[in-house]
């Protein structure tokens, strides 16, 4: 039978990309619902400053992000212009590691300091993202995965499943990486990536170090146009409503799911064939409830990582920094090591969303537009340490991402005959392009258990498959 009415919940990239995939395989007569509660984009949000957009948060996309260099083609998006700036590392007292403009002397600085580790480090981040970028290769022949476990699998076999139970600095560890290089380099890129220290699993750790170490770009005019472009391209019916819970029913032997919701008019309810749940399970993060389940869907383990970004537009301290002298200030991101009295991840001099060909980035002496990652809201005292004065101060706080170190098993991607969880990839690693490639997943996974096609999902042996297909 024809697909009719399917349901997304939420509207951020997981949401906006599952739309647009489960309209290119079931085909444009699939009549699509995207329940939102707060708005288009989810955590791609933007904050004004001088009447300036700036990415809020998830700003920057790696180079081999395939589904998202896509998006960007298909919605006529353009990359926004790089601006070139350096970064370095610090511990509270001093820089552990700069970067300097001439490419082969921070080589040679991180040789150096680090010997050989740097390379091993980068053979190891090579060999996972060499592995993960088969999922393109077998999403384009159609294949999809019913569980993570079982995706994992296909791309590195037991030792990829390993590598979400398993720490980063244990991995690194194994394969030769000093312990000097974990604290000083390793520690400091997770940090600004997921606010979270080395023992975050291998595999999420991966994915952040192949980030900092590859080029990245982000879209003019915010990431965020992503996801209401994708909508629109899908004409997608986007209702403003927060989802209370889901209801099980059957008709003609079918399932059929009752979506329940609030919206500013009160509570409404609808029918769907399917739905795909885009929004965090976590109990911490929703109280969802899903009814007449037999079995009971199980409660989703796990907590988020409360994280802060505080948007501060003023004059920087630099002599916090060992700068008493602004204007000799060479840095504009600064990442920062694992350090107990160190009360921020990171920090970043930020471009606006949309940079003219005149835009020039602001001088360190010169008031700009800083982000700080940090895990509490910044005091007083420590904006005043961190800046000589300030104009504005935006905070916006979120549980961004999973806290690795509390989770052991990976969440399901089927709670239901039709009815399917995304947000639970983000237990592997937390980025927007894992996000898009498990969109596509669940696309494929829905389509190919609607038409009964088995020999499409979980295959064994996909590499020799793949190449014999070719």
């Amino acid at each position: 039978p024809p697909l009719s009415p399917a349901a997304v919940v939420g509207a951020g990239l997981g949401g906006s990309a599952t739309a647009y995939f489960l309209q290119q395989h079931f085909g444009p007569q699939v009549q699509l619902d995207v329940y939102e509660a707060a708005g288009v984009g989810g955590r791609l949000a933007t904050v004004t400053v001088n009447k300036q957009q700036y990415e809020s948060r998830g700003a920057s996309i790696h180079a081999l992000s395939l589904h998202m260099q896509d998006f960007v083609k298909i919605l006529g998006l353009k990359h926004r212009r790089e601006v070139a700036g350096k970064s370095a590392i610090f511990s509270g007292e001093h820089f552990v590691l700069e970067e300097t403009d001439w490419y082969l002397l921070n080589l040679f600085r991180l040789w150096w300091h680090y010997g050989i580790s740097f390379l091993r480090l980068q053979m190891w981040v090579e060999e996972v993202m060499e592995k993960f970028m088969r999922i393109y290769k077998y999403q384009a022949h159609g294949y999809a995965f019913s569980s993570l476990e079982e995706l994992l699998r296909s791309l590195g076999g037991e030792a990829f499943v390993n590598m979400t139970q398993r720490s980063v600095a244990e991995s690194l560890l194994e394969v030769g990486v000093t312990q000097r290089f974990v604290d000083d380099v390793i520690a400091a890129v997770l940090r600004s990536s997921y606010g979270q220290s080395v023992l975050v699993p291998a595999f999420a750790g991966a994915m952040s170090l192949a980030g900092a170490q590859g080029s990245t770009w982000a879209v003019e005019g915010g990431n965020k146009l992503v996801c209401s472009g994708l909508l629109k391209l899908t004409k997608a019916n986007v209702i403003s409503a927060r989802v209370t819970g889901i209801s099980l029913h059957s008709s003609e032997g079918r399932a059929l799911y009752q979506v329940h919701y609030e919206s500013t008019e009160g509570q409404g309810s609808a029918f769907y064939d399917m739905v795909v749940v885009t929004t965090p399970l976590h109990p911490s993060r929703s109280n969802f409830t899903f009814e007449n389940f037999d079995p009971p869907i199980a409660d989703f383990p796990g907590a988020f990582q409360p994280s802060v970004t505080s948007v501060v537009h003023g004059y920087l301290n630099s002599s916090y920094f060992g700068f008493p002298d602004p204007k000799l200030f060479p840095f504009t991101s600064i990442l920062t090591t694992d350090t107990p009295d160190l009360f921020f991840h990171a920090m970043d001099n930020i471009c606006p969303v949309n940079i003219s060909a005149a835009f020039r980035r602001k001088q360190p002496q010169e008031a700009a537009v800083w982000r700080v990652l940090s895990q509490q809201p910044l005091d007083k005292q420590q904006l005043k340490t961190l800046f000589r004065s300030y104009y504005s101060v935006q905070v916006t706080e979120w549980p961004a991402y999973p806290r690795y170190d509390a989770a052991k098993a990976l969440p399901p991607i089927v709670l239901h005959e039709n009815l399917f969880y995304l947000s639970g990839v983000e237990w592997v690693a937390s980025s927007m392009e894992m996000v898009a490639v498990a969109a596509k997943n669940v696309a494929l996974l829905a389509y190919n258990r609607w038409h009964q096609d088995l020999e499409k999902i979980d295959q064994k042996d996909l590499m020799h498959k793949v190449k014999t297909e070719l």
